[in-house]
């Protein structure tokens, strides 16, 4: 059977859909571990990354169960759904790669403001206090102040990696994205052929 026949998309889809099932526990599995050994304690960041990871899980599912066993529906809408995801994605990928560091320290500061407890895993981690200055009056939960040295401000530190951490997910998301609009494309086509194994005068 030819790479374009109906076999070799029904298993390039396939494959395709386990790959977001990993994926999806991968994302799943991070968190928990985040969680588990106490390096992530904001239970937004928790919450967004297993929503995500459930999300995809249940887009690969949908993927699967119509490239098995063939069923128009499911294949109709995980093709939209999928196009839809590929537009988002692509775009956020695309926006932060092209962020420049002003830009990424506007971003950082307005998520440091919003958000208590990613603030304190911060601190905590990077051994810093403050944002773009050590304000004594907040309380901080680096090791600094504990044992009595003086503490640096986050931004710089959290600077160093934003570029990098960035670009490193806006690769992925780029890379993923391509994926996504590979599949809509393996579904528009799979769709669209017959099963040789069934009627061949019945159109699937």
């Amino acid at each position: 059977m030819v790479c374009g026949g109906f076999a070799c998309s029904k298993n390039c889809l396939c494959a395709l859909n386990l790959l977001y099932t990993l994926v999806s526990l991968l994302l799943i599995g991070i968190a928990a571990w985040g969680i588990g050994f106490g390096l992530i304690s904001s239970l937004r960041v928790v919450g967004v990354v297993i929503a995500v990871g459930i999300f995809l899980f249940l887009i690969a599912l949908v993927g699967l169960i119509g490239a098995v066993k063939h069923h128009q529906v499911l294949l109709f809408f995980y093709m939209i759904i999928l196009l839809l995801v590929f537009i988002v994605q692509f775009s956020v990928s695309c926006a932060c790669l092209a962020l420049n560091q002003e830009q990424q320290g506007q971003l950082l500061e307005v998520g440091w403001n919003n958000t208590a407890s990613a603030r304190n895993d911060i601190q905590r981690n990077l051994n810093c206090c403050g944002f773009r200055s050590v304000d004594t009056n907040e309380t901080c939960l680096a090791s600094c102040v504990k044992s009595g040295h003086q503490c640096l401000p986050c931004a710089p530190i959290i600077g160093e990696y934003a570029g990098e951490v960035l670009r490193f997910v806006g690769g992925i998301g780029l890379f993923f994205s391509f994926t996504e609009i590979l599949g809509v494309w393996l579904t528009y086509r799979y769709r669209n052929q017959k099963d040789p194994r069934a009627n061949p005068s019945a159109f699937l």
